[in-house]
Formats: C-alpha cells, sequence, structure tokens
C-alpha cells in the first residue's frame, strides 16, 4: 500500500487569529515533476439533464455552479485546494485507512473539492455534498499521472467559512465529521478524528462494528476505528507555530508556517515536493472581500504568494495556466497514462530557471529571492489595505489583481 504524500492544512479562528478573520493556509505535497495550474470558472447555469465530465467519470451536473479559483494538478478535473465565491474553502488530502481504497475509476478525492466548491455556498453546504456525492457515485482511481501503478487513497478534507469549519474524514462512503468555530486545527496525511463526532454517515457505526473493527461498548473512536496502526497521533508541528502567535495569525504568520522545511510542513524529500501553496483570508464581517493567495509554483519557500478576490469579469490568467490537449490528453484516453506530456506553463517554466539561479549561483538568487519577497509584502500590505478601510471595495480595483501580481514576478524572472 502506498504512503499518503505529506501534504498540510490549517485553519485559524479568533481569537487565534487577528481582526476578526479566519485564515486558511495548505501546502500540496505530490509527486516532485508534477505541474499545477491556477484556475478560474466563472458561475454557470446548467441545462437540465446536463452532465459533467469528471476526471474519470461523467456525473449529472447542478442547475448553477458558483464562480470558483482552483489550484489543481494540472492533468486532471478536479483540485488539491481552492476557493469559491461566497468564501468558502476546501483541501484535500490523501489518507490510508483499514479499508483498502478503489482502483476502480469514480471520484477523486480532489474531484470531490471542486464539486464541493461549485455547488457549496456555505461549509456545511459542501460537506453535504461531498458526501451525498460519495454515496451516490463512490471514491477511487488513480491519484497520479503514472501509467505503470495505480496509487490510490481515501480521502480527507478541512472545509472553511467565515463562521466555521469541518474536517470531514472518508472511508470509502463511509465518513465522519468535526466542526470547529476556533482557536487552530490542522489536518494532515493521517485519521486526526476521534471521540469528537459532530456528523457522521448513517451506517458508520453499524458497518464498523459487522467488520469487527468496534464492539459497540467503548466510546467510537474514528482513527482507532479506521487506523492500520496506532500512529494516528496529531501529525502537526506548524499548528504549535501557529498557537505561539497568540491572537495574531495573519496571512503572513502562514505564509511563514507553510514555508517552514525543518518542521517538515515545506515537503522537499526525494519522492515529493510542495508543488503549490494557498493561503486564503476570510473576514468574518460579510461587508469586506475574501482574500485568497495562490503560488501557482512549487516549493513556497522559492515562491511568491499573489493575492485573487472574486468579483464579476475578473482577468484570466493564461500564463499560470498549463496547455490543454483536449481529448489526445493521455490522462483522457484508455489505457491511461501511456506518455506524459509536457504540461508546465509559462510561470513554471521561469520558477525553474530562478530555482536554477538559486542553487547554482547563490549571490544572484538570493538577490532575486529579496526582490520577489518584497513584491510579496508589497501584495500583502495592499491586500491588509483593502480589508481594514471603510469605504466599499471598487470591483475594478482588483478585477486584474492575480494577473497583474503573475505578470510583475514573470518581468522580474526575465
Amino acid at each position: 500500500m502506498a504512503a499518503a504524500p505529506p501534504s498540510y492544512c490549517f485553519v485559524a479562528f479568533p481569537p487565534c487569529s487577528k481582526d476578526g478573520l479566519v485564515v486558511f493556509g495548505k501546502n500540496s505535497a505530490r509527486p516532485r515533476d508534477e505541474v499545477q495550474e491556477v484556475v478560474y470558472f466563472a458561475a454557470a447555469a446548467h441545462e437540465p439533464g446536463s452532465k459533467v465530465e469528471c476526471t474519470y467519470i461523467e456525473i449529472e451536473q447542478v442547475p448553477k455552479t458558483h464562480a470558483v479559483v482552483l489550484s489543481r494538478p494540472s492533468w486532471l478535473w478536479g483540485a488539491e485546494m481552492g476557493a469559491n465565491e461566497h468564501g468558502v474553502c476546501v483541501a484535500n488530502e490523501a489518507i490510508v485507512t483499514r479499508e483498502p481504497a478503489s482502483e476502480s475509476e469514480a471520484l477523486l478525492g480532489m474531484d470531490l473539492v471542486r464539486l464541493g466548491l461549485e455547488r457549496g455556498a456555505t461549509a456545511k453546504e459542501a460537506l453535504d455534498v461531498i458526501v451525498a456525492l460519495l454515496e451516490e457515485y463512490g471514491q477511487g482511481g488513480n491519484y497520479y499521472e503514472d501509467g505503470s501503478s495505480c496509487h490510490t487513497f481515501q480521502s480527507a478534507f478541512l472545509i472553511v467559512d467565515r463562521n466555521e469549519a469541518w474536517i470531514l474524514e472518508t472511508s470509502g462512503k463511509y465518513w465522519a465529521a468535526e466542526k470547529i468555530t476556533e482557536g487552530v486545527k490542522c489536518i494532515c496525511n493521517q485519521l486526526s478524528l476521534t471521540t469528537k463526532i459532530d456528523a457522521e454517515h448513517p451506517e458508520l457505526r453499524n458497518y464498523v462494528r459487522s467488520q469487527g473493527w468496534w464492539n459497540g461498548d467503548s466510546d467510537f473512536n474514528f482513527s482507532e476505528v479506521f487506523s492500520l496502526s496506532d500512529d494516528h497521533l496529531a501529525c502537526c508541528s506548524g499548528r504549535e507555530s501557529l498557537e505561539k502567535q497568540g491572537g495574531h495569525v495573519s496571512a503572513q504568520a502562514m505564509i511563514d508556517v507553510l514555508r517552514d522545511k525543518d518542521s517538515g510542513v515545506c515537503v522537499d524529500s526525494e519522492s515529493f515536493l510542495t508543488t503549490a501553496s494557498i493561503v486564503s483570508v476570510l473576514p468574518q464581517d460579510p461587508s469586506f472581500p475574501c482574500v485568497h493567495y495562490f503560488t501557482g509554483t512549487p516549493d513556497p519557500s522559492r515562491s511568491v504568494f499573489k493575492p485573487f478576490i472574486f468579483v464579476d469579469d475578473v482577468k484570466l490568467v493564461p500564463k499560470v495556466q498549463s496547455p490543454s490537449f483536449g481529448n489526445d490528453d493521455p490522462a483522457k484516453k484508455i489505457p491511461r497514462f501511456q506518455e506524459k506530456p509536457d504540461r508546465r506553463h509559462e510561470l513554471y517554466k521561469a520558477h525553474e530557471w530562478a530555482r536554477s539561479l538559486l542553487e547554482n549561483d547563490q549571490d544572484k538568487g538570493q538577490k532575486l529571492m529579496r526582490i520577489m519577497l518584497d513584491l510579496e509584502k508589497q501584495g500583502l500590505e495592499a491586500m491588509e489595505d483593502i480589508l481594514t478601510r471603510t469605504e466599499v471595495l471598487d470591483p475594478a480595483e482588483v478585477v486584474d489583481l492575480f494577473y497583474d501580481c503573475v505578470d510583475t514576478e514573470l518581468k522580474f524572472f526575465k
């Protein structure tokens, strides 16, 4: 059974976070050579009876989907993490449970991230969408773009809005969830739910009793019942770093945690790399906009977090979108993944050059990093101004925001 990649997700609520903000962050650890793109899809209405083609299977479409911005491995339909126009954020973790994950093609956990965002206007709505789709279609199929081996996992999710978060952990179609409204929470590629369960599959306890995994007499502990071993412990040193902020967790504090290689939160190993990162700031006051920062490039310690705000007619950013291969894409042909096309987008290629510079010419590399971090700081300060001013945001002010940040980053690389 394959080991799950060590990704980390965080959320901080007041009183741990500053100024009435909910702060969400995730590092996406994936195979080292995988490219992630940042893509935006506008809200849309759909004809009755229409279908939507997910990574491996087609499912029923809903009448209306919300606008979403996603960071996703560029070969698949879903997403590792993202946000929607209503201030909902969802991130996925691949996990291993005592129930073997199915190799049969169904919905991927990453498809469920996108479906939850497109169909849920609150965190609880997104959770309800995900568990209903799990029940109807199941989860399964290869998590990686790999024609030689099928890597399958169960799924965990961190689902967040301005008011609350839900940790959802699944095994097959069975699931349990915990509601969070204060403090700091971290999830990773291990089960974390114990006896505090606020919602669950109606047949969950009958099922595990029938499998002989729980006798029905002791307290029901989800991690103990579903874990393969006794290592279902708190998996996250990054949480301690955030808790030490003492009521001052901000976008910058979350970015600092995601960049921390010593703690293991920023993954850079032989097999896996943090291939993209997100930080979202969700003001609990709904009159203020949510701000979502994406890297669109690997290794947050060498990447720039660039802000995005949902407005009508937001400008698309082709420079962080991978080439499209249509029906000729090896991910869509059966048998799948018989070849690997070049999926690098323009920003990814520029970032490769910068990484090479950092490794081969320390002086020039450090100078470039200082420039990039200064660019990032300007973006963070501009967003802080938007989140503290009294006048209503003019959409025209931010319609090109993410586009301009990517463009500026590319100009510095060149």
